[in-house]
């Protein structure tokens, strides 16, 4: 819980440095300010790229970079840093105003007026727009409306220059339009509101900043601001909804280095704003951020609500068209399946838990077919796109995810809104969640809202696989209640003699060996007791092995998956090994770097966290949002714009090459981001790390990932002591005294 991220800044290294006057923008584009243009130095003509706001011919810049070669376009300066000095002499005003860099100005105005101000003009147009009048063709009106655009163009350069120091052009700019000329101001006297209203800066590079505009250490406004961090990344890091009150105090006195009682007086303070709540539970205090605690509130009346008004069938009903079902499909509903059917349709909260094969897709078809032969609406939903899809092909009938069904769409903060709530409920009667382990507190809270009085929420998934990758533990917690009716279905039907996944699957989750010796079914098991080995290994399946025998590539098929990013056949060093053999390198072909990684036409990807505004397209579709977890194959780039294009499960979205800080190879992926997912053939390399994370639900989990092939290659002694550790991590969550409460009243 203690343990707090670095900030992974790359360390600094000596950049090269150009200097000149821009001749010709060559492209721009308007959203992130990516630029060509060409750069007239002293003695040649530069191709300068990079992220250069309001870049216009006539201006001198100083950039700093590095010198690359482009496979078309031949040599290049690309910039990380650069400056901008407006011209002095009035040949270069008039070259720079002709441009049409601010807006009213063409050529002939341009001419006229520096052949009136002569070199004072940028001071006439920034200071006294008014005398812009005086020139024939320009009313009042359009002299002001000259200088505000103007003065907005070197708002926004002033802006830039300043933050250029701290953060690169995305950043800066969503700073600009959050701020406006106030930024500077704010951030030299109130930088840590920097990690609350600017999207993707954290309080470690706030405090950073703070501290070069010297910012005392035991400055109030950054003891508030680190609590709120601590806070915030458990909740998003570990999945804790609130962080005990002495384990809170003890972590933030060793990170901001300060006294307890100036910690515990800021932690006052920020009760006192509804930043964060403290409740005493059982006679601890516990610490929440206020989205947290009102989340899991909300959650816990509203399940409630829906417990005692929610629709309920008849008997008569259910039996009837139940056995009209298994008629038609010459199918018997064994006791507790048809006790499922029972319990999802005449309670307002129904919880359906059970392992692969236990026959939940086969209840959830009845109980569909139900509902809508009475006429009653249903909404499938799930989590992820990929589950989402599974749930369509499996019941015949629409599933969308969750964030779909609520209709999404993005604030300008880059924060998701749902436009279903209470101002515009569901209009259906019945909404059925799928993988519902993998919902989140927040995610929860944002469904029940929308789902209308009187609505019916039944919750399907397995409880024993690992817990949402947001803050919360709700299937678990509502299960662990026991206040709404859950039924956990055990009996294997799906391939019950066939399958050695799903009999390993039950077997591991009962605490019992998985069988290691079959060689002629789904489940093998490659046995190398060196680190080493188990990489080769794994490169020789993926390139060789695999595509050989049965035509899967880790394109169309094949996941490699760990338990974690660290050790020698952890994510890390197998992404690197598989990218050089699976997607070699060819000496003609572009590619491009981002935090120390390579990426080139024809790898594997994955976007590492939400990025609710890029755009994509499916077809005639267009959607927006790539999120956390989406795996994706660069399979092109516009070389001209300097884009590249990802394709994720068919929805097409561009990126520019500064976005690729939010990208990282997927040849292997840790066991935590494949939830949600199911591939053909799944690879897990066992080998000796972390107890913590070598648990008996992340080889559970790991297992249940794959459809057709499971693969382990490594130590017996790894699966087997995986078998043993059922050490499940605490995740601090008040929603199962919050629900018994609500429901029992208690």
């Amino acid at each position: 819980m203690d343990k707090i991220n670095a900030s992974g800044d790359a360390p600094e290294r000596e950049l090269a440095r150009v200097e000149g006057i821009v001749s010709r923008v060559i492209y721009t584009n308007e959203e992130n300010f990516y630029t060509i243009c060409e750069l007239e130095g002293d003695d040649d003509i530069y191709t300068v790229v990079g992220n250069m706001p309001y870049i216009s011919e006539g201006e001198n810049i100083i950039a700093l970079g590095d010198w690359i070669v482009h496979p078309q376009f031949g040599r290049q300066f690309k910039v990380e840093y650069f400056e901008k000095q407006l011209p002095v002499t009035s040949e270069a005003i008039y070259r720079y105003l002709s441009s049409g860099a601010v807006k009213g100005i063409g050529p002939v105005t341009a001419k006229r007026l520096v052949g009136k101000f002569g070199a004072d003009t940028f001071d006439v147009i920034e200071n006294h727009p008014e005398w812009l009048a005086d020139i024939p063709g320009i009313s009042p009106k359009k002299a002001k409306d000259i200088g505000d655009n103007y003065k907005a163009q070197f708002g926004i350069r002033t802006v830039m220059t300043f933050c250029s120091e701290f953060f690169g052009a995305a950043t800066s700019v969503r700073i600009y339009n959050q701020w406006g000329l106030s930024a500077i101001d704010i951030i030299k006297n109130e930088p840590f509101r920097l990690c609350d209203e600017i999207y993707g800066v954290g309080f470690e590079r706030a405090d950073r900043i703070a501290s070069k505009f010297g910012v005392e250490r035991d400055d109030p406004a950054r003891i508030r601001a680190g609590i709120k961090y601590i806070l915030t990344h458990n909740a998003y890091s570990n999945g804790h909804c609130y962080i005990p009150y002495a384990r809170l105090v003890e972590a933030a006195c060793r990170m901001l280095e300060t006294d307890e009682d100036k910690i515990t007086a800021q932690i006052d303070s920020l009760k006192e704003t509804y930043d964060i709540y403290v409740v005493t539970t059982d006679g601890k205090k516990r610490v929440y951020l206020e989205k947290f605690y009102r989340a899991e509130q909300y959650v816990a009346l509203k399940l409630a609500e829906l417990q005692r008004t929610g629709i309920s069938v008849d008997d008569e009903s259910i039996e009837r068209i139940t056995a009209r079902i298994e008629n038609e499909r010459d199918i018997r509903y064994a006791g507790l399946q048809k006790k499922a059917i029972h319990s999802a349709l005449k309670n307002g909260v129904m919880i359906l838990t059970g392992g692969p094969g236990t026959g939940k897709t086969t209840i959830i078809c009845a109980i569909l077919r139900i509902l809508c032969d009475m006429g009653m609406r249903v909404a499938l939903c799930a989590p992820t796109g990929r589950a989402a899809k599974r749930m369509s092909e499996a019941t015949d009938y629409e599933a969308k995810t969750v964030h779909r069904l609520l209709e999404m769409e993005f604030s300008r903060d880059s924060e998701p809104v749902f436009n279903r709530g209470e101002d515009n409920l569901l209009e259906e009667d019945t909404v059925i969640v799928d993988e519902s382990s993998m919902v989140d507190i927040l995610l929860m809270e944002s469904l029940l809202r929308a789902i209308k009085p009187g609505g019916h929420l039944i919750l399907i998934g397995d409880a024993d696989q690992l817990p949402s990758v947001g803050a919360g533990n709700v299937l678990r917690d509502l299960i662990e209640s026991d206040v709404f009716p859950t039924i956990k279905l055990t009996k294997i039907f799906r391939q019950a003699g066939e399958s050695l996944i799903i009999t390993n699957a039950h077997s591991i989750n009962n605490g019992e060996y998985p069988i290691l010796s079959t060689k002629n079914n789904d489940f093998f098991f490659l046995e190398r007791n060196d680190d080493n080995e188990i990489v080769k290994t794994v490169a020789e399946l993926c390139v060789t092995r695999l595509p050989r025998t049965y035509g899967k590539t880790v394109n169309d098929g094949i996941q490699v998956i760990t338990p974690s990013h660290g050790g020698i056949p952890g994510t890390d060093n197998l992404n690197e090994t598989l990218h050089a053999v699976c997607n070699p390198r060819k000496e003609t072909e572009r590619s491009w770097r981002s935090h120390g990684t390579e990426f080139r036409i024809g790898d594997k990807v994955m976007q590492t966290r939400n990025n609710y505004d890029i755009e994509w397209r499916r077809g005639n579709q267009e959607g927006v949002g790539i999120f956390n977890g989406d795996i994706g194959f660069i399979v092109n780039a516009d070389r001209i714009r300097d884009k590249i294009i990802i394709n994720f499960d068919d929805r097409i979205a561009e990126y520019d090459v500064n976005m690729l800080e939010d990208i990282e190879h997927a040849y292997a992926i840790t066991i935590h981001k494949s939830q949600g997912s199911e591939y053909p053939i799944v690879i897990i390399p066992a080998y000796e790390y972390s107890r913590r994370l070598l648990t008996r639900n992340l080889l559970y989990t790991a297992v249940t990932r794959a459809q057709e092939m499971v693969i382990v290659v490594g130590r017996k002694s790894v699966i087997y002591n995986m078998v043993d550790n059922n050490h499940l991590a605490k995740r601090y969550t008040g929603l199962r005294p919050a629900v018994e409460k609500a429901v029992l009243g208690e």
